[in-house]
């Protein structure tokens, strides 16, 4: 992977039958198979040369060519899947691809290979588009498809990234992410094995036509399951994890073939999502890209992927200022904000160190029937603000020394929205000609110029003129399959269209408002997805309302999430007692921490405590601003009595960790391998109350104390850096 900057090279001169393609953290080695199809056969961090039997640093596992995947897999109407099973590896079109071509380069700090391949009887050319952050063991692909034929194509459906030749099923285990409404990031871990069983290939000269599959559904990308994965050797020493970068429907499998495990990441398809598109002669569609991250254990893998996520996103300030942000919402105005409540809340948050403050939902509602079937038009409820108008807490927040926020939820219009009339019919989603409907709310359509129009109009009129800085974006409803608009072939197809021009209107704004920093929400996180938190700057977490199951979001979010960009809700309250208040407070200083609460009814005592964690948090900011996860006792399960989560400073031997306890013994042992063997200063930076708790470091790990339930610390290790 070597080149300068916007540097290309032409590499048809080559030997046709062999690719290597390499940086410092990555190594990727390609060879054609005895049907033709060119393969990824290696792809392992340099100096790795075991074998797939040798539990050593991640590996692709042997040069074994019959075992690899061809670069794509493609279904198409008439053309067949190759064989009958449940996945969309084998296929016919696949099999027929050719190498033609392949080009190399760096584009700032990324390296990338282009593969183009071709199909002599349809006339498609496939480009495989491969990428890699400089000295990260990360690989990102997508394809492009391109018809050169003359007659049209429908396609059904095409990888995004095929992995094959990985060790055998039997000694892997998978993990993934169960994610629900006020349940998100829940990860278990299963053997490969149990889903995939072993049908003996020896006797029926034949792979098992099974695969363990995971789907996302509908316009809530991650309703379900998170759209990622991960798998670990069983006898420890390499992992892989993976993300699929799909605003919409996306679906990964595990299958078997030639006695290893094959990965294939794909964007929606048309058995499982109604997707498909009619590629015209010259005309040409390109998949979601998927990531794969390479690591000796899932910490590293994880960690790996979480760099990786920063490498890809929008570049802001908001990464690196970590700004506190207040929001009126939850368990405290829940929707129902007006002046007399707002006013003594900003000053109390404002008090309390909050550098941002957002009024949430409610705030445009003036219909005594309720807002949610009426929203769209976006204007500030005269009957909330009176005397002066919405503006008057607006100037207020700023006056204060915030940044005033709103929350917005802008691709719905509801039923009885006067916008319904206003804007076309073809604004919004729609199957066989008839408006889609969903829980008392139409969709837009972003593809429409009137749609978008419309959104920009209203964005500008809050942002340009009234001064807002923050924009909390909700998404309350899903719609499934998707949308038919003219031109679309299937429901799916017009969904992820929707989706991306989604994508590429919040581009358009953050480019007329570079310093407004955009909240990413859909009823907490069900719209998690990497494609999203590649452009917006935060992401909500979960609208979980209970502190006590609050822990095993906000110690896993990490797994999908940037610290720095994972919203977790810290909403102490004044009927709390002190130890809740400060467990409510600690669950998110290694996140992003989201502060609500009826701030303006606690004691000074109370609020002393508020200010003590917010003031933790500023100091730490800037490390959590490039640290990576890691999890002492593994990934948390949903009831867990203690919970950890670690957050390591690259090139520096600093750490931090968050400690919970819900129930059972009141000392654990977090074994932290990394600082294993050093002499550590272990200090607890939350609660303030000596009595809470106590960490000693025994020089493999930290023994911590709770004597109270619930209970938290977060604690910085720091390493001398002489020992």
């Amino acid at each position: 992977m070597t080149g300068t900057a916007d540097a290309e090279r032409n590499a048809s001169n080559q030997a046709q039958d062999t690719i290597s393609w390499r940086h410092p953290a990555l190594e990727a080695d390609f060879a054609t198979a005895s049907d033709g199809t060119l393969r990824l056969v290696r792809l392992a961090c340099p100096g790795d040369s075991r074998s797939a039997d040798d539990p050593g640093p991640a590996d692709l596992g042997p040069a074994d060519v019959a075992a690899a995947l061809p670069l794509v897999e493609l279904t198409a109407l008439g053309q067949g899947s190759g064989w009958s099973g449940p996945r969309f590896t084998g296929t016919a079109l696949g099999s027929r691809l050719r190498h033609r071509d392949h080009r190399t380069g760096r584009r700032a700090d990324q390296e990338w290979l282009t593969v183009e391949l071709h199909d002599p009887a349809t006339g498609l050319t496939a480009f495989a588009e491969l990428s890699s952050p400089t000295g990260l063991p990360v690989l990102r692909s997508r394809v492009r498809l391109r018809n050169d034929g003359t007659e049209p194509l429908v396609v059904q459906s095409v990888s995004s990234l095929l992995l094959g030749g990985l060790p055998a099923l039997d000694v892997l285990d998978v993990h993934r992410a169960r994610n629900d409404w006020l349940a998100e990031c829940r990860w278990y871990t299963e053997p490969l094995r149990d889903t995939v069983a072993d049908i003996n290939v020896r006797a029926h000269q034949h792979d098992s036509r099974a695969a363990l599959a995971l789907t996302g559904r509908g316009s809530w990308p991650t309703d379900g399951h998170l759209a990622m994965g991960a798998l670990t050797r069983r006898d420890g020493g390499r992992a892989w994890a993976w993300q699929i970068e799909s605003p919409a429907g996306w679906r990964w499998d595990l299958s078997e073939r030639a006695h290893g495990t094959c990965l294939a990441l794909n964007g929606p398809t048309d058995a499982e999502h109604q997707w498909r598109v009619q590629l015209a002669p010259g005309e040409e569609f390109t998949t979601v890209p998927a990531a794969l991250a390479l690591g000796s254990d899932l910490d590293e893998a994880l960690a790996a992927l979480t760099s990786y996520r920063r490498t890809i996103r929008r570049p802001h300030p908001d990464h690196t200022g970590l700004p506190v942000v207040f929001n009126d919402y939850m368990n405290t105005l829940m929707g129902d904000p007006t002046t007399a409540k707002l006013l003594p809340l900003i000053d109390a948050a404002a008090e309390a160190g909050a550098e941002y403050f957002c009024i949430d939902s409610g705030w445009y509602d003036d219909d005594t029937r309720g807002w949610w079937d009426s929203v769209g038009e976006w204007l500030p409820s005269p009957r909330r603000f009176p005397d002066g108008g919405i503006r008057v807490v607006l100037d207020r927040i700023r006056e204060r020394g915030m940044v005033p926020g709103l929350w917005l939820e802008p691709e719905v219009i509801g039923v009885r929205s006067p916008m319904v009339t206003e804007l076309p019919p073809e604004a919004f989603f729609q199957r066989d000609g008839v408006r889609l409907s969903e829980q008392g709310r139409h969709q837009l359509d972003l593809r429409h110029p009137a749609a978008r129009a419309h959104l920009d109009k209203t964005v500008d009129r809050i942002v340009g003129e009234w001064g807002v800085g923050y924009l909390k974006l909700d998404y309350n409803i899903v719609v499934d399959p998707g949308t038919c608009a003219p031109g679309d072939l299937a429901p799916g197809a017009g969904l992820l269209g929707h989706a991306q021009a989604y994508l590429d209107w919040l581009s358009g704004v953050l480019d007329r408002h570079p310093g407004l920093v955009i909240e990413n929400c859909a009823s907490g996180g069900m719209r998690m997805d990497g494609a999203t938190l590649a452009v917006t700057q935060l992401q909500s977490t979960s609208d979980q309302q209970d502190p006590l199951r609050y822990p095993p979001i906000a110690a896993a979010a990490p797994t999908a999430v940037p610290p720095e960009q994972g919203a977790v809700w810290a909403y102490p309250q004044p009927e709390f007692d002190d130890d809740l208040i400060a467990f409510t407070l600690g669950g998110a200083l290694l996140g992003r921490i989201h502060l609500s609460g009826h701030l303006n009814r606690m004691t000074e005592h109370q609020l002393a405590l508020v200010r003590h964690a917010v003031s933790v948090y500023k100091a730490i900011r800037p490390d959590l601003a490039q640290a990576v996860p890691f999890w002492p006792l593994g990934l948390p399960a949903w009831t867990d009595d203690w919970l950890a989560l670690g957050m390591r400073v690259p090139g520096d031997r600093t750490a931090y960790l968050s400690v919970w306890r819900r129930g059972a013994e009141t000392e654990l042992h977090l074994p932290v391998g990394h600082l294993a063997g050093h002499t550590v200063c272990a200090e607890i930076l939350h609660p303030s109350e000596p009595a809470a708790g106590s960490a000693v470091w025994d020089g493999t790990g930290l023994r911590v104390s709770l004597p109270r339930t619930p209970g938290v610390l977060l604690v910085r290790l720091a390493a001398d850096p002489l020992a």
